[in-house]
């Protein structure tokens, strides 16, 4: 067994000492994974998105060029606000504030196409991070990109190691693993919603 999971006010306190308690906006270790993260994505282009856990919004900003809609979602009042500030010229992208995964977005046949769980899975013991898993792939449409990005080293704030919550995701059925990203910092994988089969990007732009 994992230990409890972080409690929802780890995060208000931390938000209230500083508006970006992590430094995401000027660090340059966090933009360049935002970026990698981004260049990461198979497709070109998605019709539907979603990201829990979306703090003040920076890698939300980037996945908005790649998306023509995208839900932002995050547990705390202070990052949806600092995030719907910085989102407020994109439209398409909409900004809520949601305990997830037991708060989840109404998905009938109109399912996500990318879901984007960025420095999420290790807040969770083993109930939440199972509950936020089955919830993800329920939510992806046949196809669809879920693309998973975690800090490695250990954090006493953490339930879990990122290299813990990736081996959980390598493992459930509905999911193919079709890229990962591995430095000593994070890890990154790429996966899609099966079946139908998974396809590289080669394969799908025919080259063969």
């Amino acid at each position: 067994m994992t230990p409890r999971g972080t409690p929802g006010g780890y995060f208000d306190d931390m938000y209230a000492r500083a508006e970006d308690p992590w430094s995401f906006a000027t660090r340059w270790y966090d933009q360049r994974k935002h970026e990698v993260t981004v260049a990461c994505l198979p497709r070109r282009r998605y019709r539907s998105a979603f990201e829990p856990g979306c703090s003040t919004g920076m890698l939300t900003r980037r996945l908005a060029r790649r998306c023509d809609r995208l839900l932002a979602v995050d547990l705390a009042a202070a990052p949806v606000a600092s995030a719907r500030r910085r989102l407020s010229d994109q439209p398409h992208v909409r900004v809520e504030r949601m305990c997830v995964p037991d708060e989840w977005p109404a998905v009938g046949a109109d399912r996500f196409d990318l879901i984007v769980l960025s420095e999420l899975g290790y807040y969770f013991d083993d109930a939440g991070l199972d509950r936020l898993v089955t919830r993800t792939v329920d939510s992806l449409e046949p196809g669809g990109t879920l693309v998973a990005v975690h800090w490695r080293p250990a954090v006493a704030e953490h339930a879990r190691g990122g290299d813990d919550v990736h081996r959980l995701l390598d493992g459930v059925t509905g999911l193919a693993r079709t890229a990962r990203h591995e430095e000593a910092d994070f890890l990154l994988d790429v996966f899609l919603r099966v079946p139908p089969p998974a396809r590289s990007v080669a394969q799908t732009d025919g080259l063969w």
